[in-house]
């Protein structure tokens, strides 16, 4: 391989690295849910189309920026505290397969009402930020995607904060750690549960502006869903840094399989080449690379 060809191979991971932090975004909010109560939230790209939604919908009423991201953050908040509280909670001592197929009835029943609310035409969603490359030593790198990494990794430092230095997220430590020892000292896990919703909505909300950016913002905006469940096999269904690294692993493994694998299959690897490395992941460790793992004793 000539330098211009590793220069392009470079490019090429660049790329998918910065595309996985967008994969990442969707899978954090997933396994904010999955660690506290052990719900796999397929609502979550319901939730990512109905953020971009609601704010959009303000903008093109002409309500400024700030004012209709902070009435976005309020709608979300009150939308993820509602779903605990009215579906999850009473059936919170059922089976996962239950919970699943609610988390899967209430995405059908988000977009219904998304639909009902604003139509089902395209909105175009711009946030401002350039999608135009610059060269940074010989490797073009898009604006768009550098702002949503920064953005993301701007996110995910508040998160640890808030995890680490508040009442509420040390609480959330705990029930994810021990949910009976939790009980047992006095933590309300309702209450936790419920914020932990809340800050999924907020994580939705990041997600669904910077997906409405890149595609539009359209009903097909909730099938990002996909795109996050192989990061969630590879790095571990309650792990946020599991779901960062992944992401990134996963987006650059894509570009490069499509780019040096693509053209001996005949193209279009790139749509499921992850799901490939996440069945090897469960053939091989189906907790993860960072996933905790279940112990069972019969």
């Amino acid at each position: 391989m000539d330098w211009y060809g590793f220069l392009f191979g470079v490019e090429v991971a660049v790329g998918g690295l910065l595309s996985g932090v967008m994969y990442a975004l969707v899978a954090i909010g997933f396994v904010l849910i999955y660690k506290t109560s052990g719900v796999l939230n397929f609502a979550q790209g319901a939730l990512v189309l109905f953020a971009a939604l609601t704010f959009v919908s303000l903008v093109e009423r002409h309500v400024p920026f700030w004012a209709a991201l902070a009435a976005t953050m309020a709608v979300m908040a009150a939308l993820g505290f509602t779903i605990e509280r009215a579906v999850l909670r009473p059936l919170s001592n059922r089976s996962p397969m239950v919970l699943f197929m609610a988390t899967l009835g209430l995405s059908y029943v988000i977009e219904g009402a998304a639909q009902l609310i604003w139509g089902t035409q395209v909105h175009r969603l711009d946030l401002g930020i350039s999608n135009a490359p610059f060269e940074v030593g010989r490797i073009f790198v898009s604006v768009f995607d550098l702002v949503a990494a920064g953005i993301a990794a701007a996110m995910v430092a508040a998160l640890t904060l808030f995890f680490r230095f508040t009442r509420t997220g040390l609480s959330f430590r705990a029930v994810a750690d021990d949910t009976f020892a939790a009980t047992a000292i006095g933590l309300r896990l309702g209450r936790i549960r419920g914020a932990v919703w809340t800050a999924a909505g907020f994580v939705a909300l990041v997600a669904g502006l910077l997906w409405g950016a890149r595609l539009g913002v359209q009903f097909s905006l909730s099938l990002v869903v996909l795109k996050a469940l192989p990061v969630l096999v590879l790095g571990g269904f309650d792990s946020v840094l599991g779901a960062i690294i992944a992401g990134l692993l996963i987006g650059a493994a894509e570009k490069l399989a499509e780019v040096y694998l693509g053209p001996f299959v005949g193209g279009g690897i790139e749509g499921w080449f992850a799901y490939v490395v996440a069945l090897v992941v469960l053939l091989v460790r189906p907790s993860g690379l960072f996933g905790k793992k279940l112990v069972e004793r019969y």
